[in-house]
C-alpha cells in the first residue's frame, strides 16, 4: 500500500478489516489476506483516480478482486506444476486440464458469526504464542491497515525492524495455529486479557505519537475506541473491557487541549480544559464508575487515575494522593515501569505544590533518585517518561541552565513535532 490510500479516507479505514478477514477465511492463510487486501485496494485506488466505473462498496469490491486474484495465482502454479511434471515425464503435452479452484471450492471459514470485522482479526493476531511486540505490530497491520512505514514510525524503530518484527509474527502464527480460524466463545474469552492489551498499546502509540491527526488513517486514538466500543457491546459486563473505554474515552476527550495556537505541545498544568470534550468526559467517568462496581483489574485502576485527572478543576486541584495510591494498587496487578514513571511524576507534582520545607526538599531527591533508575533503564517508554519528569523537576526547582540540558536531548529523543517543538522551547528558554 502506498501514500494514495489516504484519500480513500475513513472508507479504507472501516473497509480494510472486512477485506482482510474474508480473504483470510477464504484463503486460509492472514499472510495471503493481506497481500491481496493490499493488491486489491491498490486496484480501487487506481480506478478510483481513473475513468473506470464506480467502485460501490470498496469492502465488497476489495474482496472480489482479492479472491479472483487470489484464484488467479493458484491455477498459474497448477498449471506450472502440471508443466514441469510433464516435462519431467518426457511429454510434449499436458495429459489433462489442472483442476480449476473456483469460490465454491474455495469456501475457507465462514465469517457471518456475528463478531466485528476488527474484534475477530484482533483475536487472530492476539494469539498466545506470539510475543507483546509482535500481537501489537500484527495488529496495527491487519485490524488498522498501517504499512510497514507507518508502524515503524509509529513505534519508532527502524522500518527494517518493523518489517522484521511483522514477519517473524506471521510466521510463528502460521507455525502454531496452521489455517486461518478465528478462535470459538470460549478460546476468545482466555484470550481477551491479550486483546484488551494490545488495544490499550494502540492507544498509547496513538496518544504519544500522534497529538492532532487530520486524516483517519492517523487516527489511531479513534480506531481504538472504535474498538473498543466493539468489545463492550461484546462483553458488557466485563470490568476490564468497560475499563479500558473508559480510558481510551478520557484520554481522547483531553486530546483538544494538549497544543497551543502554534501547534506546540503543552504540558497538563498548562492545558486549556475549557477545550476538553465534555461529552467524552460524561461517557468516560460512567464507563469508569460501572468498570469499579464489578472490579479492580488494571484498567478498572488505570480508568480511575484518568477520571480523577480529567474532572479535577485544575491541575493544583487535583486530587495527587488518591492518584498515587491508584497508581500504588495499579503496581501490584501490573507492574510495568510505566505504571511506577506515573506514580513518581504524581509524587513529584504533590512534592512540588507542598510548602517549602525539609521534608520536601528530602522527597523530592528520593523522588529523583527513582527517576534517574528508571531513566538509565531497559523500558524505552518508563525510561522517556522518567527523563521528562526529571526535565521538569528541574525546570520547577530554579534549575533552569540544567532544564535546558535536558530538554534538549529530549527533542533529540522524540519522534512528534509539536513534543520536540516543547523541547526545544525550554530548551532555548
Amino acid at each position: 500500500m502506498n501514500d494514495s490510500i489516504a484519500g480513500l479516507g475513513e472508507d479504507f479505514v472501516e473497509a480494510w478489516p472486512r477485506i482482510v478477514r474474508a480473504l483470510a477465511a477464504y484463503t486460509g492463510s492472514l499472510d495471503d489476506a493481506q497481500e491481496y487486501a493490499a493488491e486489491a485496494v491498490a486496484r480501487a485506488v487506481a480506478q478510483a483516480g481513473g475513468d473506470g466505473p464506480p467502485l460501490g462498496s470498496l469492502a465488497a469490491w476489495c474482496t472480489t478482486v482479492g479472491k479472483r486474484a487470489w484464484i488467479d495465482d493458484r491455477r498459474r502454479a497448477a498449471t506450472e506444476q502440471r508443466n514441469a511434471h510433464a516435462l519431467a515425464a518426457d511429454r510434449s503435452t499436458s495429459t489433462g486440464e489442472p483442476h480449476a479452484l473456483t469460490e465454491a471450492s474455495a469456501t475457507g471459514a465462514q465469517v457471518g458469526d456475528g463478531l466485528d470485522d476488527r474484534v475477530a482479526l484482533l483475536f487472530v493476531a492476539c494469539d498466545p504464542a506470539l510475543t507483546e511486540q509482535a500481537r501489537l505490530v500484527l495488529a496495527l497491520r491487519v485490524v488498522c491497515g498501517l504499512d510497514v512505514a507507518r508502524i515503524a514510525a509509529h513505534l519508532g524503530i527502524q522500518q527494517s525492524s518493523a518489517a522484521a518484527r511483522l514477519t517473524r509474527a506471521k510466521h510463528a502464527l502460521a507455525k502454531a495455529r496452521g489455517r486461518f480460524r478465528v478462535p470459538d466463545a470460549p478460546e476468545r474469552l482466555v484470550r481477551l486479557p491479550v486483546v484488551l492489551a494490545s488495544v490499550a498499546g494502540m492507544f498509547t502509540v496513538a496518544h504519544r505519537d500522534v497529538l492532532d491527526p487530520h486524516d483517519p488513517l492517523d487516527d489511531l486514538g479513534r480506531q481504538a475506541l472504535s474498538i473498543a466500543d466493539a468489545l463492550v457491546a461484546e462483553y458488557p459486563d466485563d470490568s476490564e473491557v468497560r475499563g479500558l473505554r473508559a480510558v481510551i474515552r478520557l484520554g481522547l476527550a483531553r486530546r483538544p487541549g494538549r497544543l497551543d495556537a502554534e501547534g506546540i505541545a503543552v504540558p497538563l498544568d498548562e492545558a486549556d480544559r475549557g477545550r476538553w470534550d465534555r461529552r467524552l468526559i460524561e461517557a468516560g467517568l460512567a464507563d469508569a464508575a460501572a468498570a469499579a462496581d464489578r472490579g479492580d483489574g488494571r484498567f478498572v485502576l488505570e480508568a480511575a487515575i484518568a477520571g480523577l485527572h480529567t474532572s479535577a478543576p485544575s491541575f493544583a486541584a487535583t486530587d495527587w494522593t488518591r492518584i498515587i495510591g491508584f497508581y500504588r494498587a495499579l503496581e501490584r496487578v501490573w507492574g510495568s515501569p510505566s505504571v511506577t514513571a506515573g506514580r513518581l511524576a504524581a509524587e513529584l507534582h504533590r512534592s512540588l505544590l507542598a510548602p517549602a520545607s525539609g521534608e520536601r526538599t528530602a522527597t523530592l531527591r528520593a523522588i529523583e533518585t527513582e527517576l534517574r533508575e528508571l531513566a538509565a533503564g531497559p523500558a524505552p517508554y518508563a525510561a522517556l517518561d522518567a527523563r521528562f519528569a526529571l526535565a521538569d523537576l528541574a525546570w520547577r526547582t530554579g534549575r533552569r541552565e540544567q532544564a535546558a540540558d535536558e530538554y534538549a536531548r529530549l527533542a533529540e529523543l522524540v519522534p512528534t513535532e509539536p513534543v520536540r517543538r516543547f523541547c526545544l522551547g525550554r530548551a532555548g528558554a
